[in-house]
């Protein structure tokens, strides 16, 4: 998705994966219920080994919650883009570039989400731009594609590399 602040010409690009962080909320939601169910089933079980205190049912709801943290911090990926530059978190690792060091915003049609070709050949995937969504993802490429392009526009045309299409 793309924004102008009123009354100025400074347009930024700020995209996050929607349906997988809605996907990842609604399974954390998922563990946290199942963990405290089999928490309070807990209670009433003994054996001959062991015998379950409440500090064991607290433990493992506390575990569910840990659980279901782990699970939406794989949803933290964001692309946050101006004049300036393109900045990509994903899962674990950020990359800050500069536009001068990227060829192109690539978003191929059989692949699940967008990437950044580098000068050096290189490719940064975008999490957050996956295709499942649909538009937001599209509008979101397109605004990198401008920020780009303006960035890049005074730069000298270079000739095809052999395997550029």
């Amino acid at each position: 998705m793309t924004g102008t602040p009123p009354g100025g010409d400074h347009v930024t690009v700020s995209a996050v994966p929607r349906r997988m962080r809605l996907l990842l909320a609604l399974l954390g939601a998922v563990v946290v219920a199942v963990m405290v169910v089999v928490a309070l089933g807990l209670k009433d079980t003994t054996n001959t080994v062991v015998s379950y205190r409440t500090s064991d049912q607290v433990a493992l709801a506390g575990i569910g919650i840990v659980l279901a943290a782990g699970v939406m911090f794989l949803g933290r990926s964001r692309v946050d883009a101006d004049a300036a530059g393109v900045r990509v978190r994903n899962v674990v690792v950020h990359h800050e570039l500069p536009w001068q060091a990227v060829r192109a915003v690539r978003f191929d049609p059989k692949s699940p989400w967008a990437s950044l070709l580098l000068e050096n050949g290189d490719e940064v995937s975008l999490l957050a731009l996956q295709a499942v969504d649909g538009e937001h993802a599209v509008r979101a490429v397109e605004g990198l594609r401008a920020l780009h392009a303006s960035a890049r526009a005074s730069d000298p045309v270079r000739p095809p590399l052999l395997y550029d299409d």
